[in-house]
């Protein structure tokens, strides 16, 4: 009788080790064709980004202007007729500051090499201890060269023509300018038509209205705050353009400009322009110390941005932490470019708010959040959970 016990408890046993061997195989299946799947997705975006890159940036553009579309819809004016306006006066404001913008960037880029002496020259006086260094590196590059085979040839590569080159390159951003507002005037005018199809999908009752709530919350909170960041750093790119001119520096309208959209790269972007503004108020002013105003005077509005304005209308809801921004920045910057790095946090922001809708996400959202990630169940109520970030 003992034995059969024994020998029951035995099999017992082994069927538990095979049900947790099966288990943990299950596991390792699904977490390599996650990774396969993520490696795919990154490949796809890569060598797809003419594709993917205007019909994100449409995308984010529609949801930038869906409150004010909303708004109008509120006073009797049809969705169509109010993207159509919104639609086209983006358009006009992006071709206005182009063309605006155009010529003296242009300067400031044939002008770079000049631009870099002339600084050098300004802070020769602050690089004399490194001077030491910098001899040691040259004698190192001169030995490099001299260490060369005496047969080996430097072969150079002759590079296509430049017009040719050029006009792909302005047929290329024609096309996906146009991809971008098009498709942004139709997701605009179509109202909840995406809404519905979406909801469409699902067969309960209950799913229809868990779906329905999820993304009407997830729509209200990216453009609330795609919209009000974008008010922020136009705030802001006026009031750094008109504290420059004060001050008497060159071509105030491009800083103002560049801290506006460079403000959608958080630190990092702050960081360019007041580098960039000190490059240029060195070389414009002929006092050392009036020149550092600048760059302080834009240094003191980007703390007050970042520190006192943006939390208090945005909120603490999405901020983010500052290590998946700089993950995201780099990332979407190497996949996309500039046009990628400027995209990196609103799709944060977007990947946020989606995670947090979802239980099983709900540790993706926190830990992006920079302190306090607010989940919500499926009663619409909101779970406060304390961040580790």
């Amino acid at each position: 009788m003992k034995a059969d016990t024994t020998a029951s408890g035995a099999s017992v046993a082994e069927s538990a080790d095979q049900r947790g061997g099966a288990r943990g195989e299950l596991r390792l299946m699904r977490s390599l064709l996650i990774g396969i799947f993520a490696l795919l997705t990154v490949f796809a975006l890569y060598f797809g980004r003419a594709f993917f890159m205007p019909v994100i940036l449409a995308f984010l553009l529609a949801l930038t202007l869906t409150p004010i579309v909303r708004f109008l819809r509120k006073h009797g004016i049809p969705d169509a007729l109010s993207a159509t306006f919104l639609v086209v006066l983006s358009l006009f404001f992006v071709a206005s500051a182009g063309y605006l913008l155009s010529g003296p960037v242009i300067e400031l880029i044939n002008n770079a090499s000049s631009i870099g002496h002339q600084v050098a020259e300004r802070l020769a006086p602050f690089k004399r201890p490194l001077e030491t260094f910098i001899d040691i590196s040259r004698q190192l590059e001169a030995l490099t060269e001299t260490a060369q085979e005496p047969g080996v040839q430097k072969v150079a590569v002759a590079s296509s023509g430049i017009l040719p080159t050029a006009a792909s390159n302005i047929l290329e951003a024609g096309t996906s300018i146009t991809i971008v507002f098009v498709l942004s005037l139709f997701l605009l005018a179509s109202g909840t038509l995406f809404y519905e199809k979406i909801v469409q999908s699902f067969a309960s009752l209950s799913q229809k209205k868990r779906a329905l709530r999820v993304v009407y919350d997830v729509e209200r909170e990216i453009s609330h705050y795609l919209l009000t960041v974008a008010v922020i750093n136009a705030g802001l790119g006026t009031v750094i353009g008109l504290g420059l001119w004060g001050l008497g520096m060159p071509n105030p309208l491009v800083w103002g400009a560049a801290a506006a959209l460079l403000n959608f790269l958080p630190y990092v972007g702050a960081f360019m322009t007041i580098l960039l503004v000190t490059a240029i108020a060195l070389i414009s002013f002929d006092s050392i110390s009036y020149a550092l105003l600048a760059p302080a005077f834009v240094l003191l509005c980007d703390v007050v941005e970042g520190q006192f304005v943006t939390p208090a209308v945005v909120g603490r809801r999405l901020e983010i932490n500052a290590v998946a921004i700089f993950i995201a920045i780099a990332f979407w910057s190497w996949l996309w470019g500039f046009v990628g790095a400027l995209m990196a946090v609103p799709l944060l922001v977007v990947i946020k708010v989606f995670c947090d809708h979802f239980d099983g996400l709900s540790h993706v959202g926190n830990f992006l959040a920079a302190q306090q990630a607010i989940l919500i169940d499926d009663e619409g109520a909101e779970i406060n959970h304390k961040s580790g970030a």
